[in-house]
């Protein structure tokens, strides 16, 4: 059987290729493989990304790498990822985040690439050009912004060293880590009063 360790991923931000994503995801999860995203284009010519395709694509990103990776690592507060298994049967409603990719890619296997995964999401929010939910640029330029961003990618290193470990009280510990990372920008450029938009 070929082993596969890396998987390039071409993205254009359409509906076709976020469900590519999405199986280079799940196909790196099994291999215990990373992926890559490139897009190309001719210089000269813009995207033909529209900006209400960029406010939702921003969204969907955040929503689908950080917050069932997140998940998956706060899991571990409960679960001990070493008595995951894989099975074929159907998943119940109810169930953790952890028991619905198990199987996918399950154990310690999982929470060690569910931690990379929220480190790069740091990369990922500090490409130029994207659009928060309200229609306005991601604030690249504020310094608290930067340094959240960087929290998160230490974060998300943290926690990968922790599950390395196969830790259950270290990962207790960098679950409060991820957590205090994720919480530190939500307060202020997500969880919003009532009625007040978003982002800045």
């Amino acid at each position: 059987m070929v082993k596969i360790t890396k998987i390039l991923c071409p993205m254009d931000f359409s509906g076709a290729s976020k469900h590519s994503l999405a199986q280079a995801i799940m196909m790196a999860r099994w291999h215990g493989a990373t992926v890559t995203m490139i897009q190309v284009r001719p210089d000269g010519h813009p995207m033909e990304a529209s900006e209400r395709r960029r406010r939702v694509d921003e969204l969907a990103r955040l929503r689908s790498i950080p917050f069932p990776s997140s998940n998956i690592i706060f899991d571990t507060q409960t679960d001990d990822p070493a008595a995951g298994k894989k099975s074929d049967e159907p998943r119940n409603t109810g169930t953790s985040t952890t028991s619905t990719y198990a199987s996918v890619s399950g154990g310690w296997q999982g929470v060690e690439q569910s931690a990379v995964a929220i480190s790069e999401t740091a990369n990922l929010i500090l490409i130029p050009g994207r659009l928060c939910e309200n229609g306005k640029p991601v604030p690249l330029d504020r310094d608290d912004f930067k340094r959240f961003s960087q929290g998160l990618a230490g974060a998300g290193k943290t926690a990968c060293q922790a599950a390395k470990s196969k830790n259950l009280d270290a990962m207790v510990e960098v679950s409060g880590t991820v957590s205090d990372a994720c919480a530190a920008c939500h307060e202020k450029y997500r969880d919003v009063p009532e009625g007040k938009e978003r982002c800045i």
